[in-house]
């Protein structure tokens, strides 16, 4: 009885090894495919949009560390959004968005008002 329940074990583990190397085999495929789809389209060249309007550097002085990592990440964002404006970044604290979003944090349970 223990041999038995060992081999079923042991063909589930073997058939789910065997549908994982299909679907990984399967995926290199299509990412294969869809690569040589993307060199040969025309038109399919990605150009950088050039900005705007040109902006003044900021002195060394005007900005502290915590900026400037601020800077770098919403610089990364515009440069792989292309010409698509950030219109207003701020954090809401206000409705029950922010209180779900506390509550959660705070891992303890939300009380009725």
């Amino acid at each position: 009885m223990l041999s038995s329940s060992i081999i079923k074990t042991l063909e589930v583990y073997g058939i789910a090894i065997v549908i994982s190397f299909l679907v990984a085999i399967l995926i290199k495929i299509l990412v294969g495919v869809t690569g040589r789809i993307e060199k040969h389209a025309p038109g399919a060249t990605i150009t950088p949009s050039a900005p705007s309007a040109p902006t003044a550097p900021l002195s060394a002085s005007a900005v502290s560390e915590e900026e400037e990592d601020i800077l770098a990440v919403i610089a990364a964002a515009v440069a792989a959004m292309g010409s698509h404006r950030i219109l207003h970044i701020a954090e809401s604290r206000r409705g029950w968005m922010y209180e779900g979003r506390a509550a959660l944090h705070s891992h303890q349970p939300l009380h009725p008002h």
